[in-house]
């Protein structure tokens, strides 16, 4: 079994201004930008995942998806 590294929460750069229209890639999901959370190594900071927080247009709940897979949505 390996040994599990470590790790602390922090918030990430944003990709776009916070209130973006973006989607999610695979879903086709679309939402505002709220913020990105990271997941890095206590010890050397490296980076393990990034998540972007998206709501709803108009309000709701917020949902989570790879950062990797959000992008601007076409006006």
């Amino acid at each position: 079994m390996s040994e599990r590294v470590p790790t602390t929460l922090c918030t990430g750069k944003l990709p776009y201004p916070a209130g973006t229209l973006v989607m999610d890639q695979i879903s086709e999901r679309t939402g505002r930008l709220v913020y990105v959370l990271e997941e890095r190594t206590k010890e050397k900071y490296k980076l393990v995942s990034s998540q972007a927080f998206m709501r709803p247009v108009g309000g709701g709940i917020e949902w989570d998806v790879p950062l990797e897979r959000i992008r601007l949505v076409d006006q």
